[in-house]
């Protein structure tokens, strides 16, 4: 409670001659109704002020932008500005901290989280107060729920499998051909009955076709047409023919390519030939197959065709298998990633199959303030408070007035977030550079090695300065024992009497790692008056 009332009697000191009040009539409120933001400056008389613009805040949206108000109370104006904002979609959001240009400086509202609901509620005005001590969770795991999903799924698999292999066949009245070329006029008669075109079905239309001549192919000449590409067929096709002695003429095979490679366009490049070229593809394959049942010779029932067509029978069975005991192995396969996923959930791996970073990235981010002097930054999820005693060696208790640090995740995660802030206890005079030795020794005394380091000057978009030291590293897993390469920002700044650091990691060569850290350290500022 102390420490609240210095922090809050600091803000009042630094901001007593101007400041922005933020609210907001309704934290919670249902989809498609207007949040009323307010933003109330307190200022000299004569002071200019120039509130935000734009169509959104955050993820809400802008609906209406009201004037600005002025109230003059004993020489002071001041400004009251209100938003009109909503969200037509369920969930909780986070309004931003907004920009208020004062003068010749830029103030900050506070961010003020919302939700929208799908149904009527109560409104409620949700009060802000500090960062609450670390406290366990209790336990929420389910894990017997699981077992007994994965029971019933598996009953329902057995008894969904036993009425499919038991169920009665219905049988089917199939039309039977005498002869390939019999079999594909038949198809090709069907196909124009079935009116695909008329019914906008191209893509079936086309496949249907191409299929019926692959089919006559297959069975006319025994090569393996259906599971293969138009390259490799029409390659097949003019092997055959030579093998064969097939008088196929080369404008046949030619109109044979054209519509495969247009069939081909039509499945896979969403591609939409006009009628004409429709009409004209189906006389070309109507074309090709006359032309080649014409090139075959009457006596087609010599040896050599009959042990091609056992062989193509063979190889289909033998497909026919093996894509059976693939989508048993896959089965298998799936129930053991379910089972390891879960006994790996149990034993605290959750991010073992998934990209964690991805999802931080893509998740909704917070702005918070942490230590003193505070330092202001955007984290996909609060950091946590740390035990300082525990990092600290008496000698140097002794000489600090006040030491924070804050933290997201562990060194060996996938991405790691720390804040620390110090205060001395005297006028102590602050070289970054030297604190910047002083942290990458301690770096090296807690097991990193390789620590390749760059230095560089930076400057927060309000134009505080302060250095940048990057790089790569190895950390060391205390508990596996192994160590793993991170790249690594670590930023230093000085005040009165005070440093604070933003450090932030993530596995060398992840892109996300790298876009997370990119927005966190674009996001740091701190209170006016750091040097």
């Amino acid at each position: 409670m102390k420490k609240c009332i210095v922090l809050w009697l600091l803000c009042l000191t630094s901001y007593a001659q101007q400041r922005v009040v933020t609210s907001v009539d309704t934290t919670r409120n249902k989809i498609g109704a207007q949040f009323t933001l307010m933003l109330k400056a307190e200022v000299d008389t004569g002071t200019v002020v120039q509130f935000p613009r734009g169509r959104n805040m955050g993820q809400l949206e802008i609906i209406r932008s009201y004037k600005i108000d002025t109230v003059t109370e004993g020489g002071r104006w001041e400004l009251i500005k209100k938003y009109g904002l909503t969200q037509f979609d369920s969930g909780r959001y986070t309004i931003p901290r907004l920009p208020v240009r004062i003068g010749d400086r830029i103030a900050y509202s506070d961010s003020i989280r919302v939700e929208v609901a799908n149904v009527q509620v109560d409104t409620l005005k949700q009060k802000m107060y500090d960062i609450r001590e670390i406290m366990p969770a209790e336990s929420s795991s389910r894990w017997w729920w699981f077992l007994l999903l994965v029971l019933a799924l598996a009953i329902a698999g057995y008894y969904g499998y036993r009425y499919y292999r038991n169920r009665p066949k219905r049988v089917r009245e199939v039309e039977v051909y005498r002869t390939p070329i019999e079999k594909a006029t038949g198809l090709l008669q069907q196909l124009e009955k079935k009116d695909l075109v008329r019914r906008g079905e191209v893509k079936s239309y086309y496949s249907e076709l191409t299929d019926i001549a692959r089919l006559y192919i297959e069975e006319a000449i025994h090569v393996p047409a259906m599971e293969s590409t138009t390259r490799e067929l029409i390659e097949k096709l003019k092997v055959a023919a030579v093998k064969k002695k097939l008088s196929i003429a080369p404008e046949t095979v030619a109109h044979l390519e054209t519509v495969l490679h247009q069939a081909d366009m039509v499945k896979f490049a969403k591609e939409r030939p006009q009628e004409p070229e429709i009409i004209d593809a189906r006389q070309k394959i109507e074309s090709a197959i006359m032309d080649i049942n014409r090139s075959i010779p009457a006596d087609t029932d010599d040896e050599e065709l009959r042990n091609e067509a056992a062989r193509i029978a063979r190889e289909k069975e033998l497909r026919r298998k093996k894509r059976r005991r693939v989508a048993v192995i896959s089965g298998l396969s799936a129930a053991g990633v379910v089972i390891l996923l879960f006994v790996l959930s149990q034993i605290g791996f959750t991010t073992v199959f998934s990209s964690k970073n991805q999802k931080l990235l893509e998740g909704e981010w917070i702005r918070s303030e942490y230590g003193n002097p505070v330092v202001s930054i955007e984290t996909p999820e609060v950091l946590s408070r740390m035990d300082a005693k525990t990092v600290l060696q008496p000698d140097a208790i002794a000489v600090l007035k006040e030491f924070q640090m804050f933290s997201m995740g562990s060194p060996m995660d996938d991405l790691y977030i720390l804040v620390s802030t110090i205060k001395f206890k005297k006028d102590t005079p602050v070289n970054l550079d030297t604190i910047v030795e002083g942290s990458i020794k301690d770096l090296e005394q807690k097991g990193a090695s390789n620590i390749l380091v760059k230095k560089d000057e930076f400057t927060t978009k309000a134009g505080i300065s302060g250095i940048r030291a990057f790089g790569t590293m190895a950390v060391l897993d205390g508990v596996l024992k192994r160590s793993s390469k991170v790249y690594y920002e670590m930023l230093f700044f000085k005040q009165e009497q005070g440093v604070q650091q933003v450090t932030v990691w993530y596995p060398e060569g992840d892109e996300q790692g790298r876009q997370i850290l990119e927005r966190v350290v674009g996001s740091v500022e701190l209170q006016v008056g750091a040097q």
